[in-house]
């Protein structure tokens, strides 16, 4: 290992790899250091189960990092490293309570015949959507892979408004801060179809009602029916290792087991880190942390030099949490539903806007919820690699929980330790799909559930389990992510820069902010 580099980066997910491989083409030395013992963060596989089953441990869609800046750039070369995707045509279902299912995909006229089937109002709709994406996809995806800086911004709607005029800019703008809810009942009078788009929104901490959420609803329902989605085959540490790999080959350095204790400073610039077992490091040209906002103030000790910046750092919101199960199979779920649903790599148990509205309430007032949003991944049908023949994976996302249970909104669960509780809510979550999917209980081989307080403690990141690394409601996105003046990754300590999924553009898989930061420090 090196005493010294050009740049230190804390932590190894997707925003610190992608940087590192910008940097490291630009002719930096980089060195990446990680406290847990298996790269990656959020984006990483393990057998979790049993051997033979390949686990995703939290991320598992990778579509935006396939259609990412960072991907056009260096995609060729990753897979002549070894990264590799598996498409899926058929993309997310619903299944509900009245025996009905809907789902999108990417087949001619599949997801417009599901919608008539509801309403022929909605598949006009949905055809009017269809019909507007490309133009609209070009300046909703500049906006969201641009830097967040008033004068690049300002440039994306001067442009949207030349060529597209006031009324539908203004219609853009209204999108972007509209509730799922507002926009879905606008467009759509069927209660399933509307239930299946929104379910989206939850992945990202939008419940029906919340401002700003509509637009996440909106992109991956048009995205999935034009695109399809894509999953890592043999796993999402696929995208991990190939970056690791670009890393090396440019003579940077991955180190995992290596807890960061504190950023050191020489005359008011970041020089370089301590480690936990009391080795400093030094980088003479940055330092950069893939923390979250509470994270980097530990790192500074408390105190950055701005008492203004530090404050907002320690008022940073978090999402409620999640909860992971992940199972071995010796079969797919039957769906009650239809037979159909074994070939789409996510179903969504969300019900209706309101039951998603009250869960989401339920979890944000520490409560376990009566009926949680589940997100079943089925990851072996897109990718049978993934276990041993004629077996399969599930993975299984419970959204919303509390990090910090402060009772059950059920009234079954008196415990209020995570360490107690996690079977207890798993077999609450198991037999809902089990309601849905008869017989399923019975084909379980094993199984691995992950509670909120496990994910924090893989990575400080994920607070009380908040898988989007802080809330992305409108006042702490775009311009106010992680804070005003904030959301390029500046911070008050010279050569000291926060990327991750805390910062613009936030969560998922795209690497937008640790590629744009590289471009930032290194050049494009």
């Amino acid at each position: 290992m090196r005493s010294d580099y050009d740049a230190i980066i804390i932590g190894t997910g997707i925003n610190s790899l992608a940087c590192a491989v910008h940097l490291g083409a630009k002719g930096w030395r980089v060195g990446v250091f990680e406290q847990a013992q298996t790269p990656g963060g959020a984006v990483k596989t393990l057998e979790l189960t049993e051997p033979g089953f390949r686990h995703d441990w939290a991320a598992m869609n990778l579509s935006l990092f396939a259609g990412s800046g960072f991907f056009k750039a260096y995609g060729d070369d990753l897979a002549a490293r070894g990264l590799e995707f598996a498409p899926a045509s058929h993309c997310f279902a619903s299944v509900f309570e009245d025996g009905k299912w809907f789902g999108v995909s990417t087949g001619p006229g599949e997801t417009r015949a599901r919608i008539a089937a509801f309403s022929e109002a909605d598949a006009k709709a949905w055809d009017k959507l269809c019909g507007e994406f490309p133009g609209t996809a070009e300046h909703v995806f500049a906006l969201l892979g641009s830097p967040m800086q008033m004068h690049v911004q300002g440039k994306v709607f001067l442009k949207a408004l030349y060529r597209k005029g006031f009324a539908w800019t203004a219609d853009l703008v209204r999108l972007l801060l509209s509730s799922p809810r507002k926009f879905l009942t606008e467009t759509f009078e069927s209660d399933h179809v509307r239930a299946t788009l929104a379910a989206w929104g939850m992945h990202l901490d939008f419940a029906p009602d919340m401002a700003g959420g509509a637009v996440f609803p909106y992109l991956e329902s048009m995205a999935n029916q034009h695109f399809g989605m894509v999953i890592g085959k043999g796993g999402a540490d696929t995208v991990t290792r190939a970056l690791i790999s670009k890393i090396e080959s440019s003579g940077g350095e991955v180190h995992c087991g290596r807890r960061v204790a504190k950023v050191l400073r020489s005359d008011g610039k970041a020089s370089g880190i301590a480690l936990e077992d009391g080795a400093e490091i030094e980088a003479s040209r940055a330092v950069i942390a893939n923390v979250a906002p509470a994270g980097l103030m530990k790192l500074l000790e408390g105190k950055s030099g701005d008492g203004a910046f530090d404050d907002k750092m320690r008022a940073f919101e978090h999402a409620p949490g999640t909860m992971m199960i992940h199972l071995a199979l010796d079969g797919l779920p039957d769906w009650a539903a239809g037979e159909e649903l074994k070939t789409f790599a996510y179903v969504h148990i969300a019900p209706s806007l309101n039951q998603m509205a009250r869960t989401y309430q339920q979890a944000r007032a520490g409560l376990l919820p009566d009926q949680p949003v589940l997100v079943v991944g089925q990851p072996t049908v897109v990718d049978p690699s993934r276990a041993p023949e004629g077996k399969h994976v599930l993975w299984v996302q419970v959204r919303m929980v509390p990090g910090e249970i402060a009772g059950d909104a059920a009234g079954e669960i008196s415990e209020t330790d995570w360490n107690a509780v996690r079977d207890l809510y798993a077999e609450r979550a198991l037999d809902i799909i089990e309601s849905h999917a008869p017989g399923f209980k019975s084909k379980i081989r094993s199984r691995a559930v992950i509670s909120p307080l496990d994910l924090e403690a893989d990575n400080p990141n994920l607070v009380g389990g908040d898988q989007v690394a802080g809330s992305h409601h409108l006042s702490q996105n775009f311009l106010f992510r992680p804070a005003l003046g904030h959301a390029t990754g500046k911070t008050p300590v010279d050569r000291l820069h926060l990327t991750g999924a805390s910062v613009w553009p936030g969560a998922g898989t795209g690497a937008g902010s640790g590629y744009m930061l590289a471009q930032k420090l290194g050049g494009k």
